[in-house]
């Protein structure tokens, strides 16, 4: 059973994206099991990517949730399949190598407007299953100095990320220090080299589950067939 749920976009298993940031992370969400990273000369990967590799390699969709009472897991996962039916693939100009703030990821070049869409489409028709947080998760939240509209969503939806705010990214490391992220930008520009990135579709929304450990797993991936 798992404490908490999440939607995510997660690459084909498989694929040399999905293969990469389960290594990068050292977790593989699909298959449950950790990674080895890979041997980049001095940079520490294992420290650099502590804080996001309990997620696995991901863009959010629909932040981690408590599932409401008298909500089920099969009826999340029929809502979710039924939206996917329903929502078309999402086609970028590509994902490229970012930093945001003091953290990397890929982030999508170009106009991300219909991805936006798609993302709003998860958080307000699968709200039904979200619990409402808790005062901590809430304070948790405030901590981070929201704006009005972010204060508004955090109320409203649970989290202040999202709509307006929404900014997607498949996250790459924590917040790290400025020698470090330049090391890790160093590191990463030819690894991602190697991959197609451009353009990049959106094909598909993955339905994760939270272990005891805090770890996150793939439940089912549905594509995007409307």
């Amino acid at each position: 059973m798992f404490k908490r749920y999440a939607i995510y976009y997660t690459p084909e298993p498989g694929t040399p994206l999905a293969d990469f940031g389960a290594r990068w992370l050292g977790w593989d969400s699909a298959d449950g099991v950790g990674c080895t990273h890979p041997d980049v000369g001095d940079l520490d990967v294992a420290a650099v990517t502590e804080t996001p590799r309990k997620y696995g390699f991901h863009g959010t969709i629909k932040p981690p949730f408590r599932l409401a009472e008298g909500q089920t897991l099969d009826a999340l996962n029929t809502a979710l399949a039924v939206l996917c039916a329903d929502a078309a693939t999402v086609s970028l100009d590509g994902l490229e190598l970012a930093r945001l703030g003091r953290f990397l990821a890929l982030v999508p070049s170009g106009d991300a407007s219909s991805l936006g869409v798609l993302a709003a489409r998860a958080v307000q028709e699968l709200d039904v299953f979200r619990a409402p947080p808790t005062e901590a998760e809430l304070a948790k939240r405030r901590s981070a100095n929201l704006t009005a509209e972010q204060e508004a969503h955090l109320v409203r939806w649970g989290y202040p990320y999202v709509l307006d705010q929404f900014r997607f990214h498949l996250t790459l490391a924590g917040k790290l220090d400025k020698p470090t992220i330049s090391q890790a930008e160093t590191a990463l520009t030819p690894a991602l080299a190697g991959l197609e990135l451009s353009p990049y579709r959106i094909d598909g929304l993955t339905l994760l589950g939270e272990d005891e450990n805090g770890l996150f797993h793939q439940i089912h991936r549905y594509a995007l067939t409307g």
